[in-house]
């Protein structure tokens, strides 16, 4: 069955178009004629947290290997093809989900269809391969992670709120486990996700739907599904009863800080009212100069040189609700901490600033605007959220869910999640630094 709805609820342009291949596969085509260039992604529903234990890392370490060579292919030929063709290609991997895309003049979308769906059964990897890429891989892991106290920290700090779900293990995989990553672990995860019915096809820009129809109908339609796609069950958190801590000291840190992380509702399909209260309750906490916790602890009590908070809503699974402080000079650690306390006490008996709630309305409704300008971004929207569970109409309420949000709603979302008893609070500092 097709579709076809305004991208989102207060009237804007855009034209949506969802239906299904016969094998399962989905396709959005996301109209935009106003330049000739076109955005084409794959999105696999399956990432780091669908790994098996003990392989951790193989999802992101498949990204890499996807590059390599097919039967048709050779090794580098796709972003070769690409680059020649004026256009960019690039991956990338979450918990939740792979993506492959390619943004090219939308004359090349049939060149970009044939060589994606190429590499989606027709992969072809050996040894070499698996030992050059690996390397790869565990030098990535030493830039981004080993060289940087910050993410070291916050690898330590999702191990210990997720004690049974996957998204407790780092994307990138643990280390001991990336360095004996083999050929077979790869080629498994690769013929149990790389499938059709697993795979979600956007395609944004200069297109229609028909076109988009008949040139999936060729290259993916021809692609037979995988009868032994395992159903997505994934282990779930229990409930946490007790606060948790971490204290992480690394000589690197030269601007010490107060994380905590709550765990929080996510955004589910036809139920994303709270995950809308979270979502602006972020941006009154924590959402720049004029958040509740800038105005009273970097402008009021001058505790803190900076202080946020983010929501992560768009996840298949329990999310997080973050907030921290950077303390100012000759404030300490747990008086850091404290101040954050009583300032989330205090908006919660105080309640939100109806002025201040109106004024990040209008800006959200700016930013959906303005993300029409770039038919990529739009691309990411509907991808990232249909590969977590979501649907094209869940996507299109958004906007008009968030303009509903009442200050007693982020108030009421604020009681429920806030509470420390379900939090990991951190502290990142040098070595040399008292509490």
């Amino acid at each position: 069955m097709s579709i076809a709805l305004p991208a989102a609820a207060d009237g804007l342009n855009d034209m949506v178009t969802d239906f299904k291949l016969d094998n399962g596969m989905e396709v959005v085509v996301i109209e935009d004629h106003r330049a000739p260039v076109v955005v084409h992604m794959v999105w696999y529903k399956s990432g780091a947290a669908d790994e098996k234990p003990g392989v951790s890392g193989v999802a992101h370490f498949l990204e890499h290997l996807l590059f390599k060579g097919t039967d048709k292919m050779a090794p580098g030929e796709l972003s070769r093809v690409v680059a020649e063709n004026g256009g960019t290609d690039n991956a990338f991997t979450s918990h939740d989900y792979t993506a492959y895309f390619q943004r090219v003049a939308a004359d090349r979308l049939e060149l970009m269809m044939s060589m994606e769906s190429d590499r989606m059964v027709n992969l072809n990897l050996d040894e070499k391969d698996i030992l050059t890429e690996r390397e790869v891989i565990i030098e990535e892991r030493n830039q981004r992670i080993e060289n940087n106290p910050q993410a070291l920290y916050r690898e330590q700090a999702m191990a210990a709120q997720y004690l049974n779900s996957r998204y407790g293990v780092p994307i990138i995989g643990w280390r001991h486990e990336m360095e004996q990553l083999s050929l077979e672990d790869a080629l498994d995860y690769y013929k149990t996700y790389y499938a059709p019915n697993n795979a979600i096809l956007v395609v944004a820009g200069d297109v229609t739907p028909d076109e988009v129809r008949t040139l999936a109908e060729k290259y993916y339609g021809v692609i037979p599904a995988n009868p032994d796609l395992p159903d997505r069950i994934r282990p779930q958190e229990p409930v946490q009863s007790g606060e948790r801590r971490i204290l992480y000291r690394d000589p690197r840190i030269a601007q010490p800080y107060v994380s905590r992380s709550y765990l929080a509702p996510e955004r589910d399909h036809g139920d994303q009212k709270q995950a809308a209260a979270l979502t602006m309750l972020a941006e009154v906490l924590g959402g720049g100069q004029t958040s509740v916790l800038a105005e009273k602890l970097q402008f009021g009590t001058k505790q803190a040189l900076y202080c946020s908070a983010w929501y992560a809503g768009t996840n298949l699974d329990d999310t997080t609700f973050g907030v921290y402080i950077v303390p100012a000079e000759g404030v300490g650690m747990q008086e850091a901490e404290d101040a954050l306390d009583k300032a989330l006490a205090e908006f919660i008996e105080e309640g939100v600033d109806a002025e201040q709630l109106d004024r990040i309305k209008m800006q959200l409704k700016a930013s959906q605007i303005y993300a029409r300008d770039d038919v990529g971004d739009i691309a990411r929207i509907y991808g990232g959220a249909l590969t977590q569970g979501l649907t094209v109409e869940d996507v299109q309420a958004w906007p008009d869910l968030l303009q509903e949000v009442t200050g007693e709603d982020i108030v009421a979302a604020a009681r429920d999640v806030l509470d420390k008893r379900h939090a990991v609070t951190g502290w990142l500092m040098s070595e040399e630094m008292t509490q």
